[in-house]
């Protein structure tokens, strides 16, 4: 028998959970109202808050003003410039953002999901499109792509910040300056990879120290990135990063020498391996080698995926950094019962860290998949720079420039 594990809930919505969505709505609207500038602004986010929730095939501008304003070439006029060309303090909004997601959903325990998305596109008029990876397709294809952290616990999941990808072509290329220009890309904008943007998330939401939290759930992408992960740990919180199965540890901590000086040349200053200590091994490796008894079998309450079985071990070991002996580490070992499939995870989490703790937060990264995989479907306008947080089923319209940070 194995014990079932609940991650975080389903947000399965019934005709009483709407009953008195439309006053909520207003209510949710009145917390940011606030924060923008003008009275037209205050009005436009309303009605484009209102219009996201529309029962319509696309979201794009004119399909909403004309289900909510009729065919009225001033409103969709006054509509598109409050998307592409109004200006706000985005950073403002974000941050009582996170103020609100700390009072409906944080926890000591929370669990901050890093994850990326992309977009397939047509054309080349999208902000950062261009032939590159699309996760969504599998391949290489036109896309956009994008970094976002997420929030999940007991009581819901929602997203929290977002970046936009821009690859070193869109950056820095002359042959995308009007590209650039059209799309309202500052000029003094630098290039950065996907696990810089995904720091400065991380690290802005830690300083602004709003929202409670305790982990940082990660797939491989981010994972195998050793100096994210440092970083995480050293704002004091533990990662759970699903690693690639050659990622090497060892099982115990080997010694480790600066080499005596030999009389010629510079003298030895960094440490190495004492001769005849092991060598670290592959995660696989390990895994395969873990007899039966090490294994114990759990259920997993995964979103939409319903409930999975999977055997786990757990090992404490030291990870690898520089090919020397780094910090100590859970390895944690997830075998699907059913598929075979392997999953290795490692996380800074303390030795008395209990094992269904780790086994619990190995499906939490299930909510950032659905809200990216929601986001997509209600994104389906052609808009250049629009963008969106969803909390609960609704919504925070930023400021596209600010995509930018």
């Amino acid at each position: 028998m194995s014990d079932f594990i609940e991650t975080a809930p389903e947000m399965n919505l019934e005709p009483k959970d709407i009953d008195n969505l439309m006053d909520e709505l207003r209510e949710y609207h009145a917390t940011y109202s606030p924060l923008f500038h003008r009275r037209e602004q205050r009005e436009q986010s309303e009605k484009y808050l209102n219009g996201l929730l529309l029962d319509i095939p696309t979201k794009a501008i004119e399909p909403m003003v004309l289900v909510q304003e009729g065919a009225d070439p001033n409103e969709i006029r006054a509509r598109q410039h409050f998307i592409s060309e109004g200006a706000w303090s985005d950073e403002t909004i974000l941050k009582r953002h996170w103020q609100e997601v700390n009072q409906d959903l944080g926890e000591e325990d929370g669990v901050f999901t890093l994850d990326g998305s992309d977009l397939a596109k047509q054309g080349d008029e999208s902000v950062g499109v261009k032939r590159q990876y699309c996760g969504e397709l599998g391949k290489i294809a036109n896309c956009q792509a994008g970094v976002f952290l997420g929030y999940a616990g007991r009581k819901g999941y929602t997203l929290l910040d977002r970046r936009l990808y821009l690859s070193e072509e869109w950056v820095e290329d002359a042959a995308y300056a009007e590209r650039r220009e059209k799309c309202g890309v500052p000029e003094d904008i630098g290039f950065k990879t996907k696990l810089q943007l995904s720091w400065e998330m991380i690290e802005a939401v830690h300083k602004e120290g709003t929202l409670r939290g305790r982990w940082l759930a990660c797939d491989e992408a981010f994972g195998r990135d050793t100096r994210l992960l440092d970083k995480v740990a050293g704002i004091g919180l533990w990662y759970y990063a699903e690693v690639p199965h050659d990622t090497q540890v060892w099982l115990e901590r080997p010694a480790t020498a600066v080499p005596e000086w030999s009389g010629k040349g510079r003298k030895p200053t960094r440490e190495r391996l004492v001769e005849g200590e092991p060598l670290p091994q592959t995660v696989a490796a390990i895994a395969q080698a873990q007899p039966a008894h090490k294994w114990s079998r759990h259920t997993i309450k995964e979103g939409s995926k319903g409930p999975i079985v999977a055997d786990f071990a757990f090992l404490r070991v030291v990870a690898v950094r520089d090919e020397l002996p780094g910090p100590e580490a859970w390895l944690i070992l997830r075998r699907d019962v059913i598929s075979g499939e392997l999953k290795t995870y490692l996380s800074n989490a303390p030795v008395d860290v209990p094992l269904k703790t780790l086994v619990r937060i190995s499906g939490m990264r299930w909510p950032i998949e659905t809200c990216c995989e929601e986001g997509k479907q209600h994104n389906s306008s052609t808009i250049k720079s629009e963008s969106y947080l969803t909390n609960a089923g609704s919504y925070i319209v930023t400021d596209p420039k600010a995509q930018w940070h």
